[in-house]
């Protein structure tokens, strides 16, 4: 039976945290608040975890989840390389509601899907999120609902569509009024002449991102991940 636990009340905070401590250390799904909408987290390095993750949102491995990072020392260490204005949106931005898309560490172990060798890398601005990732190591997160439901906003919400699919859910109240984050492609940016670009506008805006990468960002916007 999926368990819910509010974390406003200290009791459960407790409990909720080490039972989703050992969910993911046995490769089970929890449904943890963030500072945009609730996600349902896996394992990053556990293949069959983040295969669970796919099937409970009825997703597939062309559509690979975004990882949650505890800060940006994490972030050095699972990309192949870290460029200087990616530095400067990270010192911006995190935590917060941007997602990066980067080129991956090609040594590293895992299977998010399909990814082409890239990763999407976020650090939340929630403290019951940060706890865990700080315990658990990096996490793939995707909203947690069914695709094509709108984003969880609660962890109600997300009971109601992701059940008994989910082990823990960690309920820290309504998210944030920011909406899903925005995401962003720096892959592009060892070609010469590299532009980041837009792929789906949210939590930070355009205007935002503009004025810390100047002629560095290009156009660009697609469906939102839902």
């Amino acid at each position: 039976m999926s368990r819910v636990y509010d974390c406003s009340v200290d009791s459960q905070l407790l409990t909720g945290m080490r039972l989703a401590r050992q969910a993911i250390g046995h490769g089970e799904l929890v449904v943890v608040p963030t500072d945009t909408v609730y996600g349902v987290a896996a394992d990053a390095f556990d293949a069959k975890a983040v295969a669970r993750l796919l099937d409970a949102k009825g997703r597939t491995r062309s559509q690979p989840p975004p990882v949650l990072v505890p800060g940006v020392t994490t972030l050095e260490a699972l990309v192949a390389e870290f460029p200087d204005v990616v530095r400067d949106l990270v010192t911006e931005f995190w935590p917060g509601g941007l997602t990066i898309v980067m080129q991956a560490q090609p040594s590293l172990s895992w299977d998010l899907g399909e990814t082409a060798g890239t990763v999407a890398l976020r650090m939340p601005a929630n403290p019951l999120a940060l706890e865990l990732l700080e315990e658990t190591g990096p996490l793939a997160v995707s909203s947690a609902n069914l695709t094509g439901q709108p984003a969880a906003t609660t962890a109600a919400e997300a009971e109601a569509m992701l059940g008994e699919s989910v082990s823990v859910y960690l309920d820290g109240g309504p998210s944030g009024d920011s909406g899903a984050s925005t995401i962003i492609d720096a892959t592009q940016l060892a070609l010469p002449d590299g532009k980041i670009t837009i792929l789906r506008n949210g939590a930070v805006s355009g205007e935002e991102l503009r004025r810390v990468l100047g002629t560095t960002l290009a156009g660009g916007g697609w469906p939102d991940d839902s």
